[in-house]
């Protein structure tokens, strides 16, 4: 429901207003003298209810003189009702009293000029609306000290209810295949479709071939600032913000999007092809610019039915345990965001944020078997991932499942060899691919990270995903049948999908195909198998091109490169001739159509 409600103050300042109050269907009108005009501004208050809870969106348009920086107050009618977790406002209450006070980004309002806050509540008995707000400490109430009341006022058509109409069917019980604004599904992938991002379809289409898999979901990477509001000009992102792609998926008649958020200080320490436009210590910055105006939009009520996903933080937090001081390649930047716990701090601020939003469904992202299938990265990772939920005001609540795989390349399955299989007395942990993993393949680890995230408080019901837009590993060269049991690095050589040089290279891999499409309950624990990354996204220059949108150079980018001690000092396996991150690269989109496993 949308409340409108026009105010003026008693001298010429900022008010907060609309043209009246919609109550159930009656509209009261507040006369407004010319003099009262010059000082209008409009506020639109709208909540989405559920039992005990909403959320509620409050948008500002400043119709007076331009203003710097501003707090808007309002009471509470029901002493019940609470602020919980709120966005783009710095919140406070007391008692009933709320007041919401302007951030840096958004405290200066030009004549004209809007701008859009929201918070989660919690309610009991009722939750009216408010019916005044104050701003600047200036009350704004439909007439200053020195105008006249209005003699009457119109009544409402009916009066505002605090229980549902007869005909309606209770709060407390959801229909019967929707449920109520506010509550969860188990899986938000079932039973309805997926969005499929026009712009990232458009370069599909314009391939050869392309029409066969363009109408596959992705997800759309929010991987700067700029990219909430949509950057036309950029190669790597659209002119699409977080608005346009929500807009489109109702236009669509979707039923869920993904959105990956991905821009924490310091991003991706142990890399430089993704490197972001965030410092170590600018934590504020990401909570503030980024994270809190994602919030506001993917919260407004207008969007309660989609079911918003959100990727949480990829090459992150397994990061502070495997490329820290003392591990092989570990780096300054690292062990610079692991001491100020701007990682940890900033998930967790995503997490309590965005989880906040009834609709929204958070998942993190956990790494891939080879990176952390061995038993000295498998635990301690688990562990900084509780750490991260439960940080910054968050809960394991706040988190609805994991995903592996992320913008990787590691086979869903190896079927022609097991990690307890032996050859010649030698187990296949052993052999130089394996390297004494625990694991080799991403469903296998996928299942098994989940019960550990369970056995340290994770809540029961997580569910996992899997992205698999790259890992098909199709084509002429995937193996039909186990390999030679010369030696165990022959049998596994020779019957491997994954025909990578090392389970660390992990950028434009030659060779690789599309792999399952989208879907949703494909195995036990798994929620659904995801193309996070767009196919055809490269994944970093193959030698260094001047940007500026915080895209850097990678060696492991470089198919000249001989490599480090992080891949074993294997060749990089990287595609020649790659844009930077996120651009458009059709040698790579065609190499992964022929190679797609199951063949397209």
């Amino acid at each position: 429901m949308n409340m409108w409600r026009r105010l003026s103050g008693p001298r010429r300042t900022f008010a907060l207003a609309g043209a009246g109050v919609l109550v159930a269907g009656g509209l009261v009108t507040i006369p407004v003298t010319a003099a009262q005009a010059a000082t209008q501004c409009e506020i639109a208050y709208s909540t989405n209810d559920w039992p005990g809870g909403f959320t509620a969106n409050i948008t500002i348009k400043n119709l007076g003189d331009p203003v710097n920086g501003w707090t808007l107050g309002w009471t509470f009618p029901n002493s019940s009702q609470r602020v919980q977790q709120g966005w783009s406002a710095e919140y406070a209450q007391s008692g009933s009293q709320v007041t919401a006070r302007s951030l840096s980004y958004n405290g200066s309002l030009a004549s004209g000029a809007s701008t859009s806050i929201g918070f989660n509540g919690a309610w009991s008995g009722s939750n009216p609306k408010p019916t005044s707000f104050t701003l600047n400490g200036v009350v704004c109430n439909g007439g200053g000290p020195t105008t006249p009341p209005p003699t009457t006022t119109p009544p409402p058509t009916s009066p505002p209810p605090t229980t549902p109409p007869p005909t309606t069917p209770p709060a407390t019980t959801p229909p019967p295949t929707t449920p109520p604004p506010g509550t969860k599904v188990d899986n938000p992938y079932v039973g309805v479709p997926g969005y499929v991002n026009p712009e990232w379809k458009a370069k599909a289409d314009a391939e050869p071939g392309g029409s066969r898999v363009s109408n596959n979901p992705t997800a759309v990477w929010l991987d700067r600032i700029a990219a909430i509001n949509g950057t036309p000009d950029s190669s790597s992102n659209g002119a699409f913000g977080v608005r346009e792609h929500l807009d489109e998926a109702l236009r669509q008649g979707a039923g869920y999007i993904q959105f990956v958020i991905y821009n924490l200080p310091g991003r991706d320490c142990s890399a430089l092809a993704s490197n972001g436009e965030l410092g170590p210590n600018e934590l504020p910055r990401y909570k503030a610019e980024y994270i809190d105006p994602i919030a506001a939009i993917q919260g407004e009520s207008k969007y309660r039915n989609l079911r918003i996903i959100n990727v949480i933080e990829i090459d992150s937090l397994p990061n502070l345990v495997t490329n820290t001081s003392g591990q092989p390649g570990g780096t300054v930047m690292c062990d610079t965001v692991k001491a100020n716990g701007a990682y940890v701090n900033g998930v967790g601020y995503a997490l309590a944020t965005l989880g906040a939003i009834g609709n929204v469904y958070n998942y993190i992202d956990a790494g891939h078997h080879g990176w952390l299938g061995w038993d000295t990265n498998f635990g301690p990772t688990a562990d900084i991932l509780k750490t991260a939920a439960v940080a910054s005001g968050s809960t394991v609540n706040n988190v609805h499942g994991f995903i592996v795989n992320t913008a990787n390349y590691s086979a869903l399955r190896e079927p022609y060899f097991k990690v307890t299989d032996n050859v010649n007395g030698q187990t296949v942990r052993q052999s130089k691919w394996v390297d004494w993993n625990y694991y080799v393949d991403e469903l296998s680890f996928a299942q098994a990270f989940r019960d550990k995230l369970v056995s340290i408080g994770f809540n029961s019901g997580i569910g996992m995903l899997i992205d698999t837009s790259r890992n098909g590993w199709g084509g002429s060269a995937r193996p039909t049948g186990p390999g030679a049991t010369t030696s165990v690095d022959t049998y596994v050589n020779g019957g491997r999908i994954d025909r990578r040089a090392h389970l660390g290279n992990w950028c434009n891999q030659a060779g690789a195909g599309l792999g399952e499409r989208p879907r949703a309950n494909p195995e036990p624990g798994i929620d659904a198998y995801v193309w996070v990354k767009p196919p055809g996204e490269s994944d970093g220059s193959s030698k260094e091109i001047p940007n500026n949108e915080g895209k850097g150079f990678d060696r492991m980018c470089d198919p000249t490169y001989g490599g480090n001690a992080r891949n074993g000092n294997n060749p990089s396996g990287a595609l020649a001739d790659a844009p930077i991150s996120g651009a458009w690269f059709s040698a790579q989109f065609q190499e992964l159509m022929r190679n797609a496993y199951p063949a397209l």
